[in-house]
């Protein structure tokens, strides 16, 4: 079995010495509660609500900074790590990133490609497909936020043999009936169902320069249900059999990939064109 720890968090917008020890010590306690695998919130060290591109700057670290070693340290020889950072590319552009880092140091980043609302004013997209990276744990996909709620992206994942796919996230708190899971959530489980495949989303808390967030951390199964979501204090654990995504058959004449239809699906990736 593989255990999955979301950190649910509340790091302060510019506050990026305090926010990167906020995150090596979420690290260090999730290996005290026996993480395989770790999940830290989308910009984690830097905070969202940016009121310029030149604090999101002040904010950015490449992926060489000291922070990954220490995220490789707090892992304990055992987990892989994967959290959300402010980045500052070799091209002097600004990306909203995420790491992948086991016990060797850092192993990938991934940049987000579908940048939400105001991102787009500090933010470049990523201009590279979400990466599956074999680990010692099992193949672990990457994508942030708002990509999950682009179905071509986590069935590229799906196809590529992803067994989870890790969501760093900060999702802003909108309104939704009682007792109804958040839209972002319901997304993220039928992903998960029609890939077979689990997904970790992992949002943050608080409230940001007026933001309130949806703090919906949520770990979802192979068959699309929530089967953890973050206590008071911020936790969201699962322990999880990762071999059962490698079979996309559900019936013996039903088959999730078998199934598909890719010699019709070519408008989907097409270019929107206006009505």
């Amino acid at each position: 079995m593989t255990r999955i720890v979301c950190r649910q968090l509340a790091p302060r917008v510019g506050e990026l010495g305090p926010n990167s020890e906020l995150s090596v010590q979420a690290v260090r306690e999730a290996v005290a509660r026996r993480a395989d695998v770790v999940v830290l919130p989308e910009l984690v060290t830097s905070g969202y609500v940016f009121e310029s591109k030149e604090e999101a700057a002040s904010m950015a670290i490449t992926p060489d900074h000291e922070l990954f070693s220490f995220w490789a340290d707090a892992a304990g020889g055992k987990a892989v790590v994967v959290g959300g950072f402010c980045e500052e590319g070799a091209d002097g552009l600004l990306y909203n990133s995420a790491a992948l880092v086991d016990p060797s140091g850092l192993v990938a980043v991934y940049r987000k490609v579908h940048l939400w609302d105001r991102e787009k004013l500090w933010f470049e997209p990523g201009s590279d497909p979400p990466p599956v990276i074999d680990t010692h744990v099992g193949r672990i996909g990457l994508l942030i936020c708002y990509d999950v709620e682009f179905p071509e992206m986590t069935r590229m994942l799906g196809l590529a043999g992803a067994e989870l796919v890790t969501v760093p996230t900060n999702w802003p708190l909108g309104p939704r009936p009682q007792g109804e899971h958040p839209p972002e959530v319901v997304v993220a489980m039928a992903a998960a169902r029609i890939n077979r495949m689990f997904i970790a989303c992992c949002d943050r808390t608080g409230t940001e320069r007026g933001q309130q967030w949806t703090a919906g951390t949520s770990l979802i199964d192979e068959a699309g249900w929530v089967i953890a979501t973050a206590d008071d204090d911020g936790w969201a654990i699962a322990d999880v059999d990762l071999a059962a995504t490698r079979s996309k058959t559900l019936t013996e004449l039903a088959d999730l990939h078998g199934d598909r239809r890719p010699e019709l699906y070519g408008r989907i990736a097409a270019p929107s064109q206006p009505v």
